[in-house]
This record gives structure tokens, C-alpha cells and sequence, in this order.
């Protein structure tokens, strides 16, 4: 199966930047979309940021302050967040679609990281 594995959360100051990164591993053949979802206490999870090709698209809470990028060589998606409120204080997941195996057996896969905690102070 596909693994993904998460880095780059913390505690920020509001106004202030962080960075998230995401690795996917395994038998992957091909990817389809990678993105970052957030999940606040009580509420639902929602999309960040999705990137499916050359197409882009941001929750417009976001928009001008989030940078989504993906480096299809090493099956890996950041997202830069820059002007931090507390409002995107939030558990984050890395979320990647695609196609698994080889050969004569390929299979969709849809994965989902472990989450990695942004903190924004105000």
C-alpha cells in the first residue's frame, strides 16, 4: 500500500509562517491529486489545498496566504503558509490519490497521513 509521512507543524505566532511536508512511499505507479485537509476541535475536516496536475485549488479562507506545491519526481507535497491566524489553529492531514502496483495489478489507492498539529498563538 501507499504511506504517507508528515513533517513540519508547530506553534506559531500569529502573522508568522510555517511550512508542511508530505511523502508518499510504497508501490506507487502513479498520482493522481495530492492535498492538505485541516480538522479544528468540533468541527468537520475540511480542504486546504489540492493539487491534481497543473490545476490548483485553495479554500478561500486561505487563498493568497497558502502555497501549495508538488514535486512529482519524489512523490512529495508541501504546503507554505504564510500569515497565520488563529483561526487555521488545526490538526493537518496529507491526503494522495492515485494508483498503486504493477505490472498486470494496479489498484486506486486513496491515503491519508497521520496529522501534524498547527498551533497559531494570537
Amino acid at each position: 500500500q501507499v504511506q504517507l509521512v508528515e513533517s513540519g507543524g508547530g506553534l506559531v505566532q500569529s502573522g508568522g509562517s510555517l511550512k508542511l511536508s508530505c511523502a508518499a512511499s510504497g508501490n506507487i505507479f502513479s498520482i493522481n491529486a495530492m492535498g492538505w485537509y485541516r480538522q479544528a476541535p468540533g468541527k468537520q475536516r475540511e480542504l486546504v489545498a489540492r493539487i491534481t496536475g497543473g490545476s490548483t485549488n485553495y479554500a478561500d479562507s486561505v487563498k493568497g496566504r497558502f502555497t501549495i506545491a508538488r514535486d512529482n519526481a519524489k512523490n512529495t507535497v508541501d504546503l507554505q503558509m504564510n500569515s497565520l491566524k488563529p483561526e487555521d489553529t488545526a490538526l493537518y492531514y496529507c491526503n494522495v490519490d492515485g494508483l498503486y502496483g504493477s505490472g498486470t495489478y494496479l489498484a486506486r489507492f486513496a491515503s491519508w497521513g497521520q496529522g501534524t498539529q498547527v498551533t497559531v498563538s494570537s
